[in-house]
């Protein structure tokens, strides 16, 4: 039966064929109602047979799949990088999913000469139509193969801050200090200024500070030392590291100081919020104020107690038309 069905696609007499299809169908309804299924045995064994061990072989290739890319991936991520482990798990996932696609469609008879070629004519187009989606994954290419930061790294790209939680092949996922999650795509993050704030270990606190211009600078000095050596402990000491109290300039209403200390990256932002608490604190105990943007105005006056600058108050005078239109005379 299924020879002379397949004979009928060959016929190029389209009224035949569809006549000799006709016939075919209700001599099978009949050999069904005498109880004969050997039809039914036939498209078992050529189409449904066929067709569950292509969805079989789909089915544990992905667990294959799943299961390949998690035991290759796992050693890297623990002994080289998180980041890598990651992106490996994926090529490995999709690389077998897709030989497993590939043989399962060649095995019902498609052939992949003919499928390759249907794909490379329409590569074109869908290239056309996800322009952003492919620079998002050569952007994603890129970010493995030059690293500007791993999973872990607390990062400042495309206008936001936060932690990086996942870079995949078109988007980057990071958390944020107020525990959002963002997804930036990676070609946002590639063509823009990345900023690695965790890559180092080592951080700079630095508190800018203005005292009033009547202070005497040894004094101002000795209270901004005193404060800094109250994180003597937390300074991380060096060549180019330590703290430093810096006279940094005169400026419009005080005279601006730094205070700088080097200290671990994790301890930055606690260590800092200390310094400024203690340079307040010591400045207040050596009596030195910290003055506030401020403008003076001096006015003079004269004996009549008129101000000096501003002119007399004289009452207008009447000017007559051909006073003020000379030409039309």
């Amino acid at each position: 039966m299924a020879t002379e069905l397949t004979a009928l696609a060959d016929e190029t007499d389209i009224d035949g064929a569809i006549d000799k299809v006709h016939q075919t169908a209700v001599e099978s309804v009949q050999s069904i109602t005498n109880g004969d299924f050997s039809i039914f045995i036939g498209l078992a064994k050529n189409y449904v047979l066929p067709g569950a061990i292509a969805l079989a072989v789909l089915f544990f290739g992905y667990l294959f799949a799943k299961y390949l890319s998690r035991i290759a991936s796992r050693p890297v991520c623990r002994r080289v990088d998180e980041t890598l482990g990651k992106f490996l798990d994926r090529v490995i996932f999709y690389a077998v999913m897709l030989g497993v696609t590939a043989l399962v469609m060649n095995q019902i008879g498609i052939k992949m000469s003919g499928a390759a070629a249907v794909v490379a004519a329409m590569g074109f187009a869908i290239g056309l139509a996800f322009q952003g989606t492919l620079s998002n994954f050569a952007a994603g290419i890129l970010l493995m193969v030059f690293r500007p930061f791993k999973v872990g790294d607390v990062v400042n790209a495309a206008g936001v801050v936060g932690k990086v939680d996942e870079i995949d092949l078109f988007t980057t996922v990071l958390d944020t200090p107020d525990n959002r999650r963002i997804i930036v795509p990676n070609s946002s993050i590639s063509g823009g200024t990345i900023e690695n704030v965790s890559f180092h270990s080592h951080r700079r606190v630095e508190v800018m500070v203005g005292v009033d211009y009547t202070a005497d600078l040894k004094t101002t000095r000795a209270a901004l030392q005193s404060a800094l050596d109250m994180f003597a402990a937390q300074t991380i000491q060096g060549d180019k590291r330590g703290g430093q109290v810096i006279l940094s300039n005169l400026g419009d209403s005080a005279v601006e100081w730094k205070v700088r200390m080097w200290v671990a990256s994790a301890d930055y932002w606690p260590l800092h919020e200390s310094l400024v608490g203690e340079v307040k604190e010591r400045l207040d105990s050596y009596g030195i104020g910290i003055p506030f943007p401020q403008l003076d105005v001096h006015i003079s006056q004269n004996d009549s107690g008129e101000a000096a600058d501003s002119p007399s108050r004289k009452r207008p005078r009447v000017r007559t038309a051909a006073q003020n239109y000379p030409h039309a005379a």
